[in-house]
């Protein structure tokens, strides 16, 4: 005969009569926390008293897992501490960890897998685990306010993701912070979700995404890693009032994108604030890049955008561009450049003259950056006046009819000096 679970007092308690009413269960220190999943009925509630308890789980059936004071599953480092195979499984208040370090296996702290749909994941500690949650094919998942940081031990490549999502649609991804992963968020081909509030930091990429449709990406920081937010053959996106700032790369990449809008961000700090390649159709209004290394990184016929009312103060280099004619930003609202030294005779607010981002003393540097060691010489100087002068001489730029003569955000200065730990 099987051994029977040891509940104590309270080892079952009906949430109404009738043989119907779902039942909640309580898990005393020392009971088998699997027994007593295995034992409730679909729509149960699973009560986890405070204590450490080494588990390995399987959860095949509709029900709630809910710690009380936080109690500890350990999955003592060997393959997923928590698998969830139904629909309708929610886990929250409890501490998840000590997955196994298996990359092929997927080794998660909770793995949700294909067709556990609406699942729920709030208010848990996700820590020393491989993937902090895998999401496969599993629609209308809710990951919130959830802390998750990987095994910290391990080399960047031999960790796995925060929350690695995969094929799936409607997710809600908020108020998590993430970190000390390989990618914070790994997002691919995976449509209509919302991404918000989440702090990003200390990984490989912030977010990492890719082949993704729809989303709303908003309120998240992503800093201190390489690459803040990283956005890649992707299209109609919204990506507004985020924070990318610290990264040591780049603090926003928009690669192979179309048909999206990326308004009133901050990026600040970053070795490449924005970094753009092969984006067409989108429009890029209302965001701060202050105190980069480099504005923007403008290349691979990124065209047929609109890009208006920006604030561009303070980068070592405003826009670093590769093109074979000229980029003209700014037609309707202009943009404001801090190193604009052309003037506003009639005080509407906009330059009398364009604002052009490059000239020939600048691709001579990108070409040849010992070139930086000569810029305050006669010669150089010199020389760019001519190319100005010359159009033979000028090279393409990115140029903006009207220019701003004020910046549109007055807390600008707020955001300078937050560089990556030890770089400036």
């Amino acid at each position: 005969m099987a051994r029977p679970l040891r509940y104590g007092v309270a080892a079952l308690l009906l949430a109404a009569a009738g043989s119907g009413s779902a039942a909640t269960w309580t898990v005393r220190p020392g009971d088998d926390v699997q027994a007593a999943i295995d034992r409730a009925a679909r729509g149960d509630t699973v009560l986890v008293q405070r204590a450490l308890y080494r588990a390995n789980l399987l959860i095949a059936k509709p029900l709630t897992l809910r710690g009380i004071d936080r109690p500890t599953l350990s999955g003592g480092n060997e393959g997923d501490t928590i698998r969830v195979e139904a629909p309708d499984v929610t886990i929250e208040g409890l501490i998840v960890r000590d997955s196994g370090a298996d990359l092929g296996a997927q080794n998660a702290a909770i793995y949700i897998r294909p067709g556990a749909h609406r699942a729920v994941v709030r208010d848990c500690d996700i820590a020393h685990a491989l993937f902090g949650l895998w999401i496969e094919k599993a629609d209308d998942v809710q990951v919130l306010r959830n802390n998750i940081t990987g095994k910290r031990e391990l080399n960047s490549a031999q960790r796995g993701n925060g929350i690695q999502l995969y094929n799936t649609s409607g997710a809600r991804i908020e108020g998590n912070r993430i970190g000390f992963v390989r990618d914070a968020l790994y997002v691919d081909v995976s449509h209509k979700a919302v991404f918000r509030g989440n702090r990003l930091h200390h990984s490989r990429y912030g977010t990492h995404y890719m082949n993704s449709y729809h989303n709303l990406w908003e309120d998240n920081d992503t800093y201190y890693n390489r690459g803040g937010l990283a956005l890649m053959e992707v299209r109609d996106q919204v990506v507004r009032n985020n924070r990318a700032w610290g990264n040591s790369d780049h603090g926003i990449m928009l690669r192979t994108m179309q048909d999206s809008v990326i308004e009133n961000n901050v990026v600040a700090g970053n070795n490449r604030g924005f970094f753009i390649y092969d984006v067409e159709y989108i429009k890029l209004t209302g965001n701060l890049v202050v105190d980069n290394r480099v504005g923007v990184h403008l290349a691979a016929g990124s065209t047929r955008n609109q890009v208006e009312r920006n604030d561009f103060i303070g980068n070592r280099e405003q826009v670093r561009y590769v093109g074979s004619r000229d980029e003209t930003w700014g037609r309707e609202g202009g943009n404001h450049w801090s190193n604009y030294a052309g003037w506003d005779r009639d005080g509407d607010g906009r330059g009398d003259v364009p604002y052009e981002a490059n000239d020939l003393v600048d691709r001579l540097v990108w070409r040849h950056p010992a070139v930086k060691l000569l810029l305050a010489s006669p010669a150089v100087q010199a020389l760019r006046l001519v190319s100005r002068q010359f159009p033979l001489l000028r090279v393409p730029s990115v140029v903006d009819p009207n220019p701003r003569m004020r910046p549109a955000r007055p807390d600008w200065s707020e955001w300078s000096g937050r560089h990556f730990p030890g770089e400036r």
